[in-house]
């Protein structure tokens, strides 16, 4: 396993580019971008990032989910043809800044009474994404997430029987605020975990740096070493829940020595 943090750690502290020298410049090894608007989505961009990205070895790349993601799905031909240029513009910018996984929100499930999702038809067009994002040498990750498709155990299950090549992404985070324990979405993306999101949670439940709270790391990483995992893993926290930028350098090396001593 490697550690690293994603530059949407930083975000509204410092742009994208300027979040890739903040990282090196600390000694962290690997990231994940978070593009987050249109512009972000260039061949431009995407060389910008690559001349800053230094040893950083970038994990990853994440998009704004709520952009275009749900239209790829969507039955409007218009918006579906424009969703996949994005996700095309995207993908290309992710292969020069050298991304080789794509953090997937899907959907959203923003309406109270959303239905259960049709794994064959959901397959099919995570089939359609995932060659779209192989094309560009790309591997397509679903992430699990409170209020998008993946918000329950099970869900990866099912969709990987019609999508064999599609990947997982555990958020710590994200599950707890599911209402479901994490380990139920190890043992669902078991085999088929790319990369993590970690952060920690202190006493009254508000996120920190890992080392800062009560999550229990060594069990954690116990946990996805047994479920296959030797991928990256990357602290995933909002700007305002640390202080100084050297606490995120602390908090890998918090975690390199949990990594350490599981062997």
């Amino acid at each position: 396993m490697i550690t690293g943090v994603s530059t949407a750690s930083l975000f509204l502290r410092e742009l994208n580019e300027d979040a890739l020298t903040v990282l090196g410049g600390l000694g962290v090894r690997s990231t994940e971008i978070f593009l987050t608007t249109f512009s972000e989505y260039t061949e431009e961009f995407a060389r910008l990032l690559l001349s800053r990205r230094g040893n950083l070895q970038i994990n990853s790349v994440h998009l704004l989910n709520t952009q275009f993601e749900p239209q790829l799905f969507g039955a409007h031909p218009r918006a579906r043809a424009d969703a996949y240029k994005i996700l095309d513009g995207a993908m290309r910018s992710a292969q020069i800044f050298g991304a080789r996984r794509y953090t997937f929100h899907a959907t959203t499930r923003l309406k109270r009474n959303a239905s259960p999702p049709d794994y064959v038809k959901a397959g099919e067009n995570f089939c359609e994404i995932a060659a779209h994002c192989a094309a560009f040498g790309v591997q397509l990750c679903l992430e699990n997430v409170h209020w998008a498709l993946y918000n329950e155990p099970g869900i990866f299950k099912n969709l990987k029987k019609y999508c064999p090549q599609l990947m997982g992404v555990l958020d710590v985070k994200q599950a707890r605020l599911s209402c479901y324990p994490y380990q139920m979405y190890i043992k669902d993306m078991e085999g088929s975990i790319s990369h993590v999101h970690l952060s920690d949670v202190d006493e009254r439940g508000r996120i920190c740096l890992p080392g800062k709270g009560i999550f229990c790391f060594e069990e954690c990483f116990r946990r996805l070493k047994d479920a296959g995992f030797d991928g990256a893993a990357l602290i995933e926290v909002y700007a305002g829940d640390y202080g100084e930028y050297a606490e995120l350098k602390q908090a890998c090396d918090y975690l390199d020595e949990i990594i350490y001593k599981i062997g």
